[in-house]
């Protein structure tokens, strides 16, 4: 909104939509051919109607503006369908409703400059977000090495939805589910940086600061130029839960591939780095594991972001 009111050179306000609006990104991608979970705008009844009765239930009702899994809910009946319908009052506009696909959920956090990827890496959340969000689990994502296929591949769609989408400069976090079907489908997107201290992770596995970058390009502007850091090929990992305790003590955690130590309350959280990918995954398996005895609370998911 800025830019277009100051006349400066860079994404508007349409090209921004699609990057933060729900219902924007499963239409761009429709449109240029991604593929993505089936989906309508809660606005019409008769449309919702006819969606409901050719796809078949769990649907997922998403706000349209807000990040991550907040205000997300899993609907399995028409029943539980309308009555979410009807909670949103005069809001319902403001949601869209899509096929539940379950699989695991893959990231990637790039920059680009010049309507080009300057630099991305691929990661595997441990859960889905949504499931870790409504369930109460454990929030864990490990980078993948930039040799391994998935990784590859997962450049390429990543580079592949931000050309469709217009991202001019900028960060950008996009995630993608690979469905127990064995089929990819396009999740969503984003232009900002990664939560959960995905940045930390970036940073601790490449010596790239997303945050920084960012700036940079930024500054760079429309008429300047920008190269990415030279990059190390390490894997990075983190784990992180609500904790029981206002200040979780992590002293018997004394792997030397710990680089971070999440310090805020009620939370426990650790960041492993290591050249040895099956050692990251390793240790983020089992510190998964032993959080849930030494630390793990849970809370139910906000409805909206709290301000």
């Amino acid at each position: 909104m800025l830019r277009e009111h100051l006349f400066i050179p860079g994404m508007g306000e349409t090209t921004g939509r699609a990057f933060r609006d729900k219902l924007a990104m499963r239409r761009r991608a429709r449109s240029a051919g991604i593929p993505c979970p089936d989906f309508v705008h809660v606005l019409n009844e008769e449309a919702i109607r006819e969606w409901t009765a050719r796809v078949a239930p769990p649907w997922v009702m998403k706000p349209r503006g807000q990040a991550a899994a907040i205000g997300i809910k899993k609907l399995h009946t028409t029943d539980e369908l309308w009555r979410a319908i009807d909670g949103t009052g005069d809001l319902f506009a403001e949601y869209v409703l899509e096929q539940f696909i379950p699989g695991d959920v893959y990231h990637v956090d790039s920059i680009a400059f010049d309507r080009k990827v300057r630099f991305a890496v691929a990661s595997r959340y441990s859960t889905p977000p949504m499931a870790v969000a409504h369930e109460g689990g454990i929030f864990a994502t490990r980078t993948l090495h930039p040799a391994h296929p998935l990784s590859m591949a997962l450049l390429a769609s990543n580079a592949n939805v931000l050309q469709s989408f217009g991202l001019v400069r900028g960060a950008s976090h996009t995630e993608f589910i690979h469905a127990q079907s064995g089929e990819w489908y396009f999740l969503e997107t984003s232009a900002r940086v990664g939560g959960a201290y995905i940045v930390d992770v970036v940073e601790a596995a490449t010596g790239l600061n997303l945050w920084r970058e960012w700036a940079r390009v930024e500054i760079a502007g429309e008429d300047g130029s920008y190269e990415p850091p030279v990059i190390r090929d390490h894997c990075g990992g983190i784990v992180l839960s609500l904790a029981r305790q206002e200040q979780p003590d992590m002293s018997a955690y004394t792997d030397p591939e710990i680089t971070v130590r999440v310090r805020k309350s009620h939370h426990a959280g650790l960041i492993v780095t290591s050249p040895d990918a099956e050692r990251v995954e390793q240790l983020i398996s089992d510190y998964t594991r032993r959080f849930y005895t030494d630390f793990h609370a849970s809370a139910p998911p906000p409805e909206r972001a709290l301000d």
